[in-house]
Formats: C-alpha cells, sequence, structure tokens
C-alpha cells in the first residue's frame, strides 16, 4: 500500500506529541477543579505546560513513549505481513528523528535494541471487517502505567467483593487506591469484566480507544463508570498522588463472557499522557481523517 508507512510515521508523531481533543479538555477541567497554590493545582499547572509545550515543539509529551500498541481493523484480504513490515519500518524511523525514545529492551541480557523493534515491539493487533478502509489506532502506553494495572478474582474476601456488580466497583476502587500516584494520576481506567486472564488484560485496553465522552451502551455499565470516577475523585489522591480533586479522568468497562469457575476483573491503568490517535486510509493508502 502506497504511503502506508509515512502516514504510519505521521501517525507516531502525532500520537507522541499530541493530546486528543477530549483528553485535553477533560486535564483542562481537572486543573481548574484544584485548588490555585496547592500541590495538586501546582501538578495540573505543569502538566498543562507540558502539553502545549510538547504540542508546539512536537516532542514527546513524556520521556517514556511506552509500549507502542497498534490496533488495526482492515478489509479481508489485507495484507497483514505488508503492514507489519510498514509499521516496523515507521517505528524505526520514528525512533531515530525522536518522536519516540530508545525504549526496546531485551527480557533477558537487558541490550537496548536502539530502534524500538524486538520481540513484541511493536505490538499489533488485527481485526477484518467487511469494509475498505483501513482503521489504524496507536496507543503509546508508559511502563509507569502499566505497573499498576492489575487483575483480580472475584469473590475477593480481603475486600468483600462478591461475583456482581457492586463487587467489581469495590475491585476497580482498590486498584486505584493501590495506584496512589505511581502511576502519573490523573489517570483513566480501561476495565474488563470477564475473559480469561490474557483476554480480559486485552479487552480492558481496548476500552482505552474509547473517547472519554464515550458511555457504555448498557445503562448499568454507564452508571458504575461514572460512579467509579466520582467516586475515585473523592479518595483525596489526586494529581500525582499529591492530594487533590482529580485522580481520575474517565473510567470505560467492557464485557466478555467467563467460564463458571471464573470471574476476573482486569484493570489497564492509563496515566494522563492518554497518548491515544488514529487514521483512516483509503484503499490506495491516502490518508481520509484523523480519528480523534
Amino acid at each position: 500500500m502506497r504511503n502506508l508507512r509515512a502516514n504510519l510515521l505521521e501517525l507516531i508523531r502525532r500520537t507522541s506529541a499530541e493530546l486528543p481533543d477530549d483528553v485535553f479538555r477533560a486535564v483542562d477541567v481537572g486543573a481548574k477543579a484544584e485548588q490555585a497554590g496547592s500541590a495538586a493545582g501546582y501538578a495540573m499547572d505543569i502538566i498543562t505546560r507540558n502539553i502545549d509545550l510538547a504540542c508546539r515543539k512536537s516532542q514527546p509529551l513524556c520521556q517514556d513513549t511506552g509500549s507502542i500498541l497498534f490496533f488495526v481493523r482492515a478489509p479481508v484480504g489485507f495484507d497483514q505481513i505488508a503492514f507489519e513490515i510498514a509499521a516496523k519500518a515507521a517505528v524505526a524511523d520514528a525512533t531515530a528523528k525522536g518522536y519516540l525514545r530508545q525504549n526496546s529492551v531485551d527480557s533477558v541480557t537487558g541490550k537496548n535494541s536502539g530502534n524500538n523493534l524486538g520481540p513484541g515491539s511493536p505490538t499489533l493487533h488485527f481485526q477484518q471487517y467487511r469494509g475498505t478502509r483501513l482503521d489504524v489506532r496507536l496507543i503509546l502506553k508508559g511502563g509507569g502505567c502499566e505497573n499498576v494495572g492489575a487483575q483480580y478474582s472475584l469473590p475477593d474476601t480481603r475486600l468483600g467483593a462478591n461475583r456482581d456488580l457492586d463487587g467489581v466497583r469495590k475491585v476497580v476502587l482498590d486498584a486505584v487506591v493501590q495506584a496512589q500516584g505511581k502511576g502519573c494520576s490523573p489517570g483513566i481506567l480501561g476495565v474488563c469484566i470477564g475473559g480469561d486472564r490474557a483476554t480480559g488484560y486485552l479487552h480492558s485496553k481496548e476500552q482505552l480507544l474509547r473517547t472519554l465522552e464515550d458511555a457504555s451502551h448498557d445503562p448499568a455499565l454507564a452508571a458504575m463508570e461514572q460512579e467509579i470516577v466520582r467516586g475515585a475523585n473523592t479518595l483525596g489522591i489526586g494529581p500525582m498522588g499529591f492530594g487533590g480533586r482529580t485522580t481520575l479522568l474517565g473510567c470505560k468497562i467492557g464485557v466478555l463472557n467467563r467460564l463458571p469457575a471464573s470471574f476476573f476483573v482486569s484493570i489497564s491503568y492509563m496515566c494522563w499522557a492518554y497518548r491515544r490517535q488514529g487514521i483512516l486510509l483509503s484503499d490506495e493508502g491516502k490518508l481520509v481523517k484523523w480519528l480523534y
């Protein structure tokens, strides 16, 4: 596909340097909610200045440019091997240009590949659909927020969390308490109820592809998404763990079927540097539109 490598390079640059509008609006609301002169207010001021500076200079929002996660919806018959080749070339180009830091290391030797390429980097998830356009979405997920992700198996007697939505609410809020400021709050949660240990975590990350204004189609889940944000913002954790009113910017919940013997709740935590962007390409590889 012509121009694919160049379009993917621009996708990486923009994802690394520019927050989507919905995230910027949420950060702005959070900044205005904090008391002027407080530690939380100072933290939010630094965050908003950083967002502006990164955008103007086309530089990474964070020194940890994170795991490189592509989610691709492709027409039937699309050449996934060709896409992977183009994506890896674009990642190497982006690293050389400074859009990505040299973040990928061998897990045994600790050696840095120098170009962000290696087993599992970048990570590509493909899904076919009966359309003609290529839908490519990218998440850059930092290590700090990835470290505070969590997975619970219900019932959890420690928390009094049973196999119901109230039990889900309890464990999700516990994950926020355990994270404190270590995930670079204010954060955004992607949650999956059900699945197995692997599919649950993947589906929780897929929830992060939703905009912050998006609500679940299930009224009970939509209500719980809002309830968790409200509850988390009363915990006093605040930006970077300094205290304050803004601990979460959003929570998105999805559901997978499960085995009767299992009830997993998987939680992916995303930091304020919510680097998520997407492009829609024509069958000729031309950019049709930005998705966020």
